[in-house]
């Protein structure tokens, strides 16, 4: 949209920013009481409300990372497997995210529900799993799936579409339908091991609800943090 003139406001104000809505508009709530026991139970719930609601992409996350130089950096990946050990994605190994979890073995995924006014931020450890771990993952992704993973050195610089099409061409030549494709040495799953899962629900006025589990030990300690 074109931005308003400052002969078409009839009252003759200087033009100004966009208008962005408050959040909150429509009222709901978060307490201690609607909580499950342990966070793992509670984010289930919330996804499941999520593909429930048919948002677009519901178990996409913002992945950030630190490279060992101390460069933040942030992408969105998908939540491929979660419970009481952990959260599971999987990428090229030798990707920039992937050199970063190398240096800097921690951090953090967003899950930005935003229609539902809801997030949820998970913070820990990352390992990587072996390669028994991820094979029956990777067994399972559509062909081209497969292919692309071999046909892409994420994050490295190429001269052209056409190179990426080409490598694609060469590999499906190489392993025809129905030869396996195998899973490449550099492609592999991590496990994010969380020490803390926030949940937030927005409200009016920017008086938002936000519960952090802790881990403390064995078990997690539930906190209201002010928004």
């Amino acid at each position: 949209m074109d931005a308003m003139r400052h002969d078409d406001d009839p009252a003759g104000r200087e033009p100004g920013p966009q208008e962005v809505r408050e959040p909150g508009s429509r009222e709901a709530a978060l307490d201690e009481a609607m909580l499950a026991d342990n966070p793992v139970t509670q984010f289930a719930g919330w996804l499941a409300d999520a593909v429930a609601a048919a948002l677009p992409e519901p178990t996409a996350m913002v992945l950030a990372t630190v490279s060992g130089e101390g460069c933040p950096r942030a992408r969105t990946v998908l939540l491929k497997n979660y419970d009481a050990d952990g959260v599971t994605f999987y990428t090229n190994r030798t990707s920039r995210k992937a050199t970063d979890l190398a240096a800097v073995p921690r951090a953090c995924l967003l899950f930005p529900w935003h229609a539902m006014q809801r997030q949820v931020i998970i913070s820990g450890t990352v390992t990587a799993l072996s390669t028994g771990q991820s094979e029956p993952y990777f067994r399972s992704r559509p062909r081209g799936s497969q292919l692309g993973a071999w046909a892409s050195r994420q994050s490295s610089v190429i001269a052209s579409r056409d190179e990426l099409d080409e490598r694609y061409a060469r590999l499906e030549r190489r392993w025809p339908d129905p030869v396996p494709v195998p899973m490449p040495e550099f492609w592999g799953g991590y496990r994010v091991v969380p020490a803390s899962w926030e949940f937030w629900q927005g409200r009016q006025n920017r008086l938002h609800d936000r519960f952090r589990y802790r881990r403390a030990g064995d078990e997690w300690v539930i906190e209201r943090q002010a928004p």
